[in-house]
């Protein structure tokens, strides 16, 4: 037994004995699992884009449509401040946070692809109140299931790809969920740019119900998805778990030994936490705790909802027409899908840290490039008089582009990978949760006073946000180590090795402490799981006999 601990003790270092292979398969399914990221980023895209329309905005908003399309007096930056607008936008995102609470007891119990199921479902209810709408109430309903659907998907998707992901790539699949979401943003832009044109003032239902799509494709992949190996030793099936990771891994049953013992080791250490949201306050869990809090909440304080949930409502304030607005959206929307692949390929090259500090400082050259040059042609009395030279208008999409894209390689795919992968396996669930959870609670907010702030803060709502960049990028310099081509269940070296949060780090962490129980209680050890342990076990008694 003490041989076992020796060994546990040691799988910090032992990355090359996990296998790094990733076979089609693997590939393929996690491929699919990533389609999840289309329904999240189908409703960004679209709800900013139907609330545009001048037929949606006459039916549900009449006093809106009245100030942005008959006034020609009023602020441009105040044209669309309503709250009941932002109502329909947020209240979506404040329904996901209550279900990603909901989600983390069943992504646990009932498995990964289930709470993938579930959400995927509950969206497509949202999607029929949305597209049948009459009155307010219709559209608040519809966005409030959307909601309680996204949360389940965004807290399950992550930790999917994460475990079925071998080490060496686990950042680029991780990342095909925010392409995903990128992809839905675009897919979605388009069909705003195309039903608007649609006469008869029903093009809106087509928008919204057309997220009907993704739903189904996600309530379908994840009934044929097979389950992760972590969650069939969660429910105890460790004869198809070790089949699972043989099958994903691709190479032979003794290959597998070492991440398969992880695995079952972690899995009986996670059982012997009853309340896994006490157990993530303790001091040994801190780098992980205050990364589940700020990395959403940065990711979301970029600013980057100035874009992707109002873009069309932004161009407009800032002097483009309503059609013109959808189409510089689908612009923008293009280089959001373009730049993630860029965090799809390199992520695993370059390293976490890199990504993080490049986009920070362009996403804040441009936020402050922003400023300067609205503040200097249109101040902050901008009315409809003051429309926009053409040329004036392009250099803006460019600098807007310039600041996606920014967030497109770095905190966009990173805010979401890096919370999934870094995790022990005892509160993962839990603590996936708090991250989905403080996402949605940013998401929500900035939702919610987006309108006002533009209205009151003009042109220096781009240096708002620039300072949060300023202070997150400062961040990761400083506490965000580097995560590349570490397994999952190997993450606690990092922490160990880290100048800050290394004060946090237990000499021996929770499943060497597992050990310690099983020693105790004289239970028995499968030795199948840890062959190189038992071996050394094993030469060291016939030592001990022949002297």
């Amino acid at each position: 037994m003490a041989a076992v601990r020796r060994h546990m003790d040691r799988r910090d270092d032992d990355s090359d004995n996990h296998p790094s292979k990733l076979t089609r398969f693997d590939f393929i399914t996690c491929v699919f699992a990533a389609t999840g990221g289309l329904m999240f980023g189908y409703d960004i895209g679209i709800s900013g884009g139907v609330t545009s329309m001048p037929d949606f905005l006459k039916k549900f908003f009449p006093a809106i449509y009245r100030r942005s399309m008959l006034d020609s007096s009023s602020n441009r930056y105040c044209k669309f401040n309503s709250h009941t607008l932002t109502l329909f936008t947020s209240s979506l995102y404040l329904a996901a946070l209550a279900s990603s609470l909901i989600a983390s007891a069943a992504t646990r119990r009932l498995g990964r692809k289930m709470s993938m199921l579930i959400g995927g479902l509950v969206f497509l209810a949202g999607v029929v109140f949305n597209a049948i709408a009459m009155q307010v109430w219709m559209l608040i309903v519809g966005r409030l299931l959307l909601g309680l659907g996204v949360g389940f998907a965004i807290q399950s998707v992550p930790i999917y790809l994460s475990e079925m992901a071998p080490y060496k790539h686990r950042g680029a699949l991780n990342n095909l969920f925010q392409l995903s979401i990128t992809l839905g943003i675009l897919i979605a832009s388009m069909v705003n740019y195309f039903t608007a044109k649609i006469h008869g003032g029903w093009g809106w239902r087509v928008s919204l119900g057309g997220a009907a799509v993704p739903a189904v494709l996600l309530s379908a992949v994840a009934w044929i998805l097979p389950n992760t190996p972590n969650s069939m030793i969660e429910k105890s099936e460790l004869p198809q778990a070790r089949e699972m990771l043989r099958r994903i891994r691709g190479v032979s049953d003794d290959r597998i030994e070492a991440e398969f013992g992880s695995l079952v080791a972690a899995s009986e250490a996670a059982k012997e936490v009853s309340n896994p949201w006490i157990n993530l306050l303790q001091r040994k869990y801190r780098p992980q705790l205050v990364m589940a809090v700020l990395i959403p909440a940065f990711q979301q304080l970029t600013g980057i909802n100035l874009v992707m949930f109002y873009a069309p409502l932004l161009f407009q304030s800032l002097g483009f027409g309503s059609r013109a607005s959808l189409f510089s959206a689908v612009v923008s929307g293009l280089v959001n899908a373009a730049a993630t692949l860029v965090a799809v390929y390199g992520t695993d090259r370059w390293g976490r840290r890199k990504l993080f500090l490049e986009g920070g400082i362009q996403m804040l050259l441009f936020q402050i490039s922003l400023a300067v040059l609205i503040a200097i042609k249109y101040g902050a009395t901008w009315t409809e008089s003051q429309f926009p030279h053409r040329f004036y208008s392009i250099v803006i999409v460019i600098c807007l582009c310039g600041y996606v894209s920014g967030f497109a390689w770095s905190w966009g795919p990173l805010g979401w990978l890096l919370p999934s992968e870094i995790f022990p396996l005892e509160i993962r669930s839990t603590a996936q949760s708090l991250a989905v959870s403080v996402n949605m609670l940013f998401t929500f907010i900035i939702a919610e006073v987006f309108l006002s702030m533009l209205c009151g803060l003009k042109y220096g709502i781009f240096i708002f946000f620039g300072a949060f960049v300023a202070i997150m990028t400062v961040f990761v310099y400083a506490f965000v180590p580097e995560t590349k081509n570490i397994p999952i269940e190997n993450m606690t070296a990092v922490w160990k090795k880290h100048w800050y949060w290394k004060r946090f780090m237990p000499e021996q962490d929770n499943v060497s402490d597992f050990y310690s129980f099983v020693n105790t209680l004289q239970l028995p050890l499968d030795a199948r799981y840890f062959p190189k342990a038992t071996q050394s076990e094993g030469k060291r008694g016939k030592i001990q006999n022949q002297r």
